[in-house]
């Protein structure tokens, strides 16, 4: 293992039950011989992470105390395995949080985000990244340029889910995309459809803040659903016509049918957010009659590459999201802060290794 100056121990934020987490002290994980050490210099706080923390579960995934959280993360190579070949100590990455076996029919298709033996940062019952070190396999941290920041690098996960939607939808340069949703995975989620030529794109939400966030981004079109319909907006501002993608990305039942109702016909649909309940209505007649595609969208496949690409050409000032700021120390409070979504409060980041 070749290695600069690393300490034997680290802090790490753990989640010892629903809505604890104390710092402690552990030993800095040992990389295998095809992985990496990464010291983590940035992590975004996910919606993922504020389930786990205030429920303790999402679905069938129930977290084993103690765990710790945290999967949208970058840093620098602090040590690298015997068998490494693609990384040296002191290389800027971006880390893929998701191992997958390489070896099952989803890998070897190409859609490895299905792999069923994937190994998730902050999914139980996998560790994750509110800690100072990492360790992941050398072909799921992905170089990255000295302009990019560490935080802008971190949102490379959340984009990438935005990237994936765009992919399974078939996101033609000029047409029209609603997006339904205006959280940080919406956010990123424009800056993808302006990346694919989307000629509109019209996203609506409650929060101004996200509305405005979002037209700074990328967003032709912004409705405040306080004040305006959705769906009669955006046939409204398509000439009656509809929009041609839709991408619900709130996780909330009355998005998701807005999502279908806004679109034309022979429209497609991407079901991005996760809704609290397993089974909610839709409606049937407009699927049928519309002939609507829909799409489930579970997180990403062969994105991070392009993903850099994309942030790093300087297309969005993605950086501009990242409005709350937390040490290590304060892991609980920046969850805490994720969990209201208001006050102007838009990407939570918590720094593992700032001073």
């Amino acid at each position: 293992m070749s290695e600069a100056m690393v300490p034997a121990t680290m802090k790490a934020a753990v989640m010892t039950k629903p809505g604890h987490i104390v710092v402690e002290e552990l030993p800095v994980p040992q990389p295998k011989a095809d992985e990496v050490l990464v010291k983590v210099m940035a992590v975004g706080v996910c919606g993922s992470d504020v389930h786990y923390f205030e429920h303790g579960r999402i679905g069938d995934a129930v977290v084993r105390y103690p765990m710790i959280l945290g999967h949208e993360c970058a840093g620098e190579v602090a040590a690298v395995g015997s068998a490494v070949t693609r990384h040296r100590v002191g290389d800027r990455v971006a880390i893929e949080p998701g191992v997958t076996c390489g070896r099952c029919e989803a890998c070897k298709a190409g859609r490895y985000n299905l792999c069923p033996d994937v190994v998730f940062y902050a999914t139980p019952p996998v560790d994750g990244a509110f800690a100072q070190y990492v360790t992941i396999r050398e072909d799921f941290a992905f170089g990255i340029p000295d302009h990019l920041s560490y935080e802008e690098a971190a949102l490379i996960e959340p984009f990438s889910v935005g990237i994936h939607a765009a992919k399974r939808t078939r996101l033609q340069p000029g047409s029209t995309v609603a997006i339904m949703g205006m959280g940080p995975v919406g956010l990123m989620a424009v800056v993808a459809a302006k990346a694919f030529g989307a000629g509109r794109i019209i996203v609506a939400d409650l929060e101004p803040a996200r509305l405005e966030a979002a037209l700074k981004l990328g967003a032709t079109h912004a409705i405040n659903v306080r004040e305006e319909d959705a769906v009669n907006k955006v046939f409204e501002l398509t000439g009656g016509r509809g929009a041609d993608v839709a991408w619900e990305t709130a996780g909330y039942p009355r998005a998701l049918q807005s999502a279908l109702l806004s679109l034309r016909r022979g429209g497609k649909l991407a079901v991005v957010g996760l809704p609290a309940q397993a089974e909610i209505p839709l409606n049937v007649h407009a699927m049928t009659d519309r002939e609507i595609d829909i799409y489930g969208v579970f997180r990403y496949a062969n994105t991070y590459p392009s993903a850099i690409e994309m942030l790093a050409s300087g297309i969005a000032d993605a950086a501009a999201l990242v409005t709350d700021r937390y040490p290590l120390a304060q892991t609980q409070e920046a969850i805490e802060r994720a969990m209201t979504n208001k006050c102007g409060s838009l990407k939570v980041m918590v720094y593992p290794n700032a001073e």
